[in-house]
């Protein structure tokens, strides 16, 4: 999503740009489905031990894409999050002679600071979408460029064609009942994990109907053995329009509670995984908290319930009290226009498209 609307904001500033690219249906929308070298479904992996799984696959795409790079030639290789793989890339594309851009920065701020030596090291130019992140890095002697954030720029746009209650709900077998959404994560690990929890929850407030916002990069039947049995329903590819009728929202930590916090919906933050996973990526993490809005904000507006804490009475507790009528709910509402006068408006992948033509302009004097 955030790299096709990267490349629409690249051809604004430079209609002669061309691409090639690792990515998704969206980004081949705009640069051309024979320009997709490798679809993302087949690199989602996550979590210490979903990674060691897949090593061998991993280590052989890391080759290609080496492989790819070194073909094309590009002008300028533009990173995308996704630090592991990505930095690995930076250092290829250094000792090669190609200039490298990294937008959406690795989260060195939450964990492995020493990636900061990486990229001042193999990246030429740093963009960040969180307004903390500036002053972050500044402090480690990178000078990184903000020009907002890429969620606004989905936000507004899907905003334009979000659907009314009545409609959603007819169109997706849904009753009268008030939605509270079900964001389980967008990887299998993630589902394993924190689906069954939710669909658990949704059994205690039977005057809320909850629905799962699935992702069509994997198959109904990922979601099938945990809704089996239960009144929780399943929509897909439809998560913006999910929440936009929605009271109440749990969800995985990840982009997708901002994304919930923006769309000024309630939520929670549940998140469980294995416990290696969880206890190495504790002994690593360097923030107070997991979620983007706690983040942004400086200090707690969602509560977020972590793998021990994420049991029954926390969660029912939680959840009513950010429903319509809560303890939480309007403070959490207020809390909310903090986060976006944070975060800024729309517009910031023109403005980051048209930055970054303009300093490879520059770079290649």
């Amino acid at each position: 999503m955030h790299g096709a609307n990267l490349m629409k904001g690249l051809l604004k500033a430079d209609p002669q740009a061309r691409f090639r690219f690792w990515g998704g249906d969206k980004m081949a929308a705009v640069g051309g489905a024979e320009n997709l070298a490798m679809h993302y479904k087949k690199a989602s992996f996550m979590g210490f031990v979903e990674i060691a799984k897949n090593l061998r696959t991993i280590l052989g795409q890391i080759a290609a894409c080496k492989e790819d790079v070194a073909a094309y030639r590009p002008d300028v290789l533009i990173l995308i999050d996704y630090a592991g793989f990505n930095l690995r890339m930076a250092k290829f594309a250094k000792e090669n002679g190609i200039p490298t851009y990294y937008y959406i920065a690795p989260k060195a701020w939450a964990w492995k600071e020493s990636r900061v030596e990486k990229i001042r090291k193999y990246v030429d130019r740093l963009f960040v979408i969180f307004p903390f992140e500036t002053a972050w890095f500044r402090r480690h002697g990178i000078e990184a460029i903000y020009e907002g954030n890429p969620l606004m720029d989905a936000i507004a746009e899907r905003r334009q064609n979000l659907q009314p209650y009545a409609r959603f709900i007819e169109e997706n077998g849904l009753d009268d009942r008030p939605i509270v959404a079900l964001l389980a994560g967008s990887r299998r690990s993630e589902i394993k994990f924190n689906l069954p929890f939710m669909v658990e929850l949704s059994a205690e407030f039977s005057q809320y109907q909850f629905v799962v916002a699935g992702v069509s990069w994997l198959d109904r039947e990922v979601y099938a053995p945990y809704l089996a049995d239960s009144d929780v329903r399943y929509v897909c590819d439809k998560t913006y329009e999910l929440l936009a009728v929605s009271d109440a929202a749990v969800v995985t930590s990840g982009t997708a509670t901002l994304e919930t916090a923006l769309l000024g919906v309630p939520e929670m933050v549940c998140y469980r995984r294995d416990l290696p996973t969880m206890l190495i990526g504790k002994m690593f993490l360097k923030t107070k908290y997991v979620s983007l809005v706690n983040l942004v904000l400086d200090r707690e507006c969602v509560r977020e319930l972590l793998q021990y804490q994420m049991n029954m009475p926390n969660a029912t507790a939680e959840l009513r009290a950010i429903l319509p009528g809560g303890a939480k709910h309007d403070r959490m509402i207020s809390d909310y226009a903090e986060l976006g006068r944070l975060i800024g408006g729309s517009g910031a992948s023109d403005r980051v498209g048209a930055r970054m033509v303009e300093l490879l302009k520059e770079d290649k004097k």
